[in-house]
């Protein structure tokens, strides 16, 4: 069973969702928020497995709200619920830690299948944001870590398995000034400020695992 917790400021959106997740055997409705600020609060009241997030919610809301609950519950899918189909704001979901993002004008079978996909550990895209509507899945989620070189994707590996960077350097005899520099290139290539966010990209893209 997929426990859905729903994100909404909109008591007739939240019913709607509540109806359509109804129709299934596989997913339930656990708990309702109304702010960003709540959620934390509705986590800690029982298990979910899914939170369905409205990007446009009163107080802390949107990207924002997506990367600080990525950073604070990093295992926790997020898919997004949006009125926009631009291709710019979908790929800010994902990057900020989103793992999905369905427009509010899609079919129900479209969110039910998001939700399935996202608890599941896939990246959904709502499939009307196509390229013919100036948007690529495929680019938004592309893997820039081809643009690394050995060296920074060494480094990149050794943070993803937890290792401090004086270890990295002593097993690939540099010196620690020199890993520190890799690293930052790495990052600014990856387009990731913080330790955070170059762990869970390692992650997501399963750097460093096996």
């Amino acid at each position: 069973m997929i426990r859905v917790l729903i994100a909404d400021d909109h008591t007739i959106v939240r019913t709607g969702l509540k109806q359509i997740i109804a129709t299934t055997l596989d997913i339930v409705v656990v708990g309702e928020a109304t702010r960003g600020e709540e959620i934390p609060e509705r986590l800690q009241t029982g298990a979910v497995d899914l939170l369905l997030l409205d990007m446009a919610m009163p107080g802390l809301a949107g990207i924002e709200l997506i990367r600080s609950l990525s950073l604070r519950y990093g295992t926790l899918p997020i898919l997004t619920l949006s009125m926009h189909n631009e291709g710019q704001i979908v790929a800010r979901a994902l990057k900020a830690g989103a793992r999905g993002y369905v427009t509010k004008g899609s079919e129900p079978e479209v969110l039910l299948d998001g939700i399935r996909r996202v608890a599941g550990g896939e990246v959904f895209i709502d499939p009307a944001l196509a390229p013919g509507n100036g948007f690529d899945a495929g680019q938004a989620w592309a893997t820039p870590d081809h643009a690394l070189s050995e060296r920074e994707r060494q480094v990149l590996e050794g943070i993803a398995a937890g290792e401090a960077l004086g270890d990295i350097a002593n097993r690939l005899h540099l010196s620690p000034k020199t890993v520190s520099t890799h690293k930052m290139r790495l990052m600014d290539k990856l387009g990731i400020d913080n330790n955070a966010d170059l762990i869970r990209y390692a992650i997501l893209h399963g750097i460093g695992k096996g």
